[in-house]
């Protein structure tokens, strides 16, 4: 099986993963472009933070974040490590929102989005779609013989060699 033809196929767990990353990523760019207007403006105190500093952080960050997402709805399995790195740090925020931060309903949009792209990242479809790429001509049932087209199991002991 080549490369391409293990790309087209690839499952609805990754590609929904990768949207929802996608989405990640698109929202924390759009909010640093808000930072840029914000800092921009001079209507807002630039001593605690820095609103040019926080969106070129922003974008760094979040730039990676939408690229994985881009990289998993095109078939790209690097595009998994860095999403799943994003969802696992933004798990704590999420929780903080909720719980110390007082602001219940940005806690769970965030929620809403990084657990089931977690889900979704360790779901056994993407792993099996991930290691169709270490061992491509293996079989998918470790039962199943790769020269021949029955299963190892069948047949009498006299067949089997036994």
């Amino acid at each position: 099986m080549t490369t391409e033809s293990s790309r087209r196929a690839i499952p609805s767990t990754v590609r929904i993963a990768g949207i929802l990353v996608v989405i990640e990523g698109l929202v924390a760019m759009g909010f640093a472009v808000y930072s840029i207007f914000r800092a921009a403006s001079g209507d807002h105190d630039q001593t605690v933070t820095n609103g040019y500093g926080f969106a070129l952080w922003l974008g760094l960050l979040f730039g990676g974040v939408l690229a994985a997402g881009i990289a998993l709805l095109r078939g790209a399995r690097w595009g998994r490590s860095v999403a799943v790195v994003a969802q696992i740090l933004l798990l704590p925020v999420a929780w903080s929102l909720l719980t110390d931060s007082h602001q219940p309903i940005l806690g769970t949009l965030m929620a809403v989005i990084v657990v089931p792209a977690l889900v979704l990242l360790f779901a056994p479809a993407t792993s099996r779609w991930l290691a169709q790429d270490y061992a491509p001509d293996s079989p998918i049932d470790a039962n199943t013989d790769p020269n021949t087209d029955t299963d190892s199991n069948t047949g009498t002991d006299s067949e089997r060699g036994a």
